[in-house]
């Protein structure tokens, strides 16, 4: 069935089923309300929308309903369904107005009702201010949006821009609210994820480096962000966008720089350790000082193998989930299972997700397969599926 213009492509889950209620108050930035409605409901929000009059003088309400497929509330009516109770509350823009109105207890709208409900029903709320730079440097701003912290709600400013600070980007609104919302879920977990490529000097100019734009990683990364998760990223070399709203990015270049930063975080309580590095099995054994010069005929480069990463920190990842990756190449998939079940023993992994590198860019093929302990594996056919799949293992644990 073709999509009509009110539908939403499906990009996550991370709301899904979630009652949500967005606020829109009288800033500039409500010129972005479809965008923002649009992106929660791409993540599974059932969006409810309330707009202050001076909202409606910038954008119309009808456009706001049609972004959403729901009615508007604009003003007091007999039937205020949307103040019954929500899975959370967004303010965006949040006008100092707003702020100041909500602190002081003021009912002058829908909004601040529904806000005073939430208080008393310990619903989440995120606020996102947006007004001129000036406005918002002044001490009484700093002093309304302090005291709305000690309140419990969550406020994030975007970016001074132009002599303004800005509401942020519509998708890092939701991620970051879909993020504040899940925390409160039970049974969230701390998980490390390696990611992008590493590389190893020949010289000071160059060096040896395999093939990985971080892509993968990130997604994944993401997506258990917006589900909640305390999420830090070991970062190699990476040509692919970074989702700047992941709250730890340590960037490690060298298989060393990586596999040091892994021990160092092995001495935390991380529940789950998610192997998506392409990490070099073999380095330069003995790089060059400066640059080598060239034109001086065939270069001898010796490689040497470099410590497994997985196996290195086997004893030290004791108890928690362990996610292993396995590209291979030029095998069959019956091969390419027999050497996932090999890794998931070898270094006692809890799954191991194999795939292979020719299927990467062809759409009529699995993205990978998801391999256990008993050695079955399930097709995933997308980058949505493996990261579904891999949330899925560190919801159920190493039982």
């Amino acid at each position: 069935m073709a999509m009509r213009d009110t539908d939403v492509e499906i990009r996550g889950d991370s709301l899904a089923g979630k009652k949500i209620l967005l606020g829109v108050s009288g800033g500039i930035a409500a010129v972005d309300t479809v965008r923002l409605a649009r992106e929660l409901r791409r993540h599974g929000a059932q969006v409810s929308v309330m707009m202050t009059h001076s909202a409606q003088n910038i954008i119309t309400p009808l456009a706001v309903e049609w972004a959403t497929q729901a009615n508007v509330i604009t003003d007091w009516a007999s039937d205020l369904s949307a103040l019954d109770e929500v899975d959370g509350i967004l303010i965006s823009p949040a006008t100092r107005d707003l702020l100041a109105s909500y602190l002081h207890g003021l009912q002058h709208g829908p909004i601040l009702m529904a806000l005073s409900a939430a208080r008393t029903r310990e619903c989440p709320v995120m606020m996102i201010p947006s007004m001129h730079a000036d406005l918002a440097d002044d001490p009484v701003t700093s002093e309304l949006v302090s005291e709305v912290e000690d309140l419990g709600i969550k406020v994030h400013w975007g970016e001074e821009q132009e002599g303004k600070r800005k509401t942020p980007p519509h998708d890092e609104i939701v991620a970051r609210f879909a993020n504040y919302i899940n925390q409160k879920r039970p049974k969230r977990k701390s998980i490390v994820i390696t990611l992008g490529a590493t590389r190893s000097p020949i010289d000071d100019i160059r060096y040896v480096q395999n093939t990985s734009s971080g892509n993968t990683g990130y997604r994944i990364a993401d997506h258990l962000y917006r589900h909640g998760h305390d999420i830090t990223c070991v970062s190699g070399i990476t040509t692919c966008p970074k989702p700047n709203w992941l709250p730890l990015v340590i960037d490690a270049d060298s298989p060393d720089e990586m596999l040091n930063e892994l021990k160092a975080l092995s001495n935390d309580d991380i529940d789950a350790w998610i192997h998506c590095a392409a990490v070099l099995d073999y380095v330069v054994d003995t790089p060059a000082e400066g640059k080598l010069a060239s034109q001086q005929g065939p270069l001898e480069v010796r490689l040497v193998e470099s410590p497994k990463h997985i196996l290195e920190l086997r004893e030290k990842c004791q108890g928690a989930v362990r996610i292993g990756f396995k590209l291979e190449t030029g095998i069959k998939h019956k091969e390419l299972v027999r050497r996932a079940v090999a890794q998931l023993e070898y270094a006692g992994m809890t799954a191991v997700i194999a795939n292979r590198l020719e299927d990467l860019n062809d759409k009529t093929r699995p993205r990978a397969y998801l391999v256990d302990t008993t050695g079955a594996d399930f097709t995933l056919n997308t980058i949505n599926d493996v990261c579904v799949a891999v949330t899925t293992v560190i919801d159920r644990g190493n039982r």
